[in-house]
């Protein structure tokens, strides 16, 4: 009876839940509902906008302030990017479980999270001082409709040759490795989880810049379009071979640029997806 009593007693040991275990699949479900949040808004905005939707690139900031871009642009980035980031926030998440069973101190994956948002809400300032900054240039030149939306084009252009550039790829294979990146980039602390997730951040954006850029040609809450993107940055990270993908990217987004520059009427008919 003894044994059988010890034997049961090592059973309930091994069933135990690890609480630090535990924690892997909450901070997995809050990324997914925070992440089918982020779409459940953009479509309600979608609807709330669309029939006050201005032609594609007339008016880059959708006659928004600053606040409510920015927290438009945080959806975006909640909606497309959470996706991709999960591997690398379960993989510090793990690292920081091994830590505490060896008796050293436990840093809660959010504050590399934290970092990681920091870097997107000041693209998001940046992109929207950028469409401030076009809007302004578009009045004073007197633009025409046509010459705006070549504009456009050329950011396609642009967001498909960087898809073959060394920076890309770079960036792309710190993205592609979490463990690698996680290894060669340590910090210790809450602050060196917060300085960790601003260069994973900065990886992150450094991939992703002119993707999202297009959404100002091809529309902001264009839906369509921005599920596309979620769908390519995600087989980025993580496919086995990317280079095919990179390539059929870069040609679909130049050629796309290129018939906008020679035709800028294509770019509505692409806007209106």
């Amino acid at each position: 009876m003894g044994e059988l009593t010890a034997a049961q007693a090592v059973k309930m040991e091994d069933s135990r839940i690890d609480p630090i275990s535990a924690q892997r699949n909450v901070i997995l479900g809050i990324l997914i509902a925070l992440c089918a949040g982020a779409w459940a808004w953009l479509v309600w905005q979608r609807a709330g906008m669309h029939q006050h939707l201005e032609p594609p690139m007339a008016l880059p900031t959708m006659g928004m302030q600053a606040p409510p871009f920015v927290a438009m642009w945080m959806a975006m980035t909640v909606a497309m990017m959470f996706p991709t980031a999960a591997p690398m926030l379960l993989t510090f998440h793990n690292m920081q479980k091994n830590k505490r069973q060896r008796g050293q101190a436990f840093v809660a994956t959010w504050a590399f999270l934290a970092g990681y948002m920091i870097v997107w809400m000041l693209s998001g300032v940046a992109a929207y001082l950028g469409a401030v900054a076009f809007e302004a240039l578009a009045a004073r030149a007197a633009f025409s409709a046509e010459t705006t939306l070549r504009f456009g084009g050329a950011i396609l252009v642009a967001a498909g040759l960087y898809q073959l550039t060394p920076i890309k790829d770079l960036c792309l294979s710190k993205c592609r490795t979490p463990l690698s990146f996680i290894m060669t980039s340590w910090r210790d602390g809450v602050k060196g989880a917060v300085q960790m997730g601003v260069l994973h951040g900065v990886y992150c954006l450094g991939c992703c810049w002119l993707l999202c850029a297009i959404m100002f040609p091809l529309g902001m809450i264009n839906l369509a379009i921005l599920a596309t993107l979620t769908v390519v940055v995600f087989a980025e990270k993580t496919l086995p071979r990317v280079r095919p993908l990179a390539r059929a990217t870069a040609v679909i987004l130049s050629v796309g640029g290129g018939l906008v520059i020679i035709a800028p009427e294509v770019l509505s008919a692409l806007a209106g997806l």
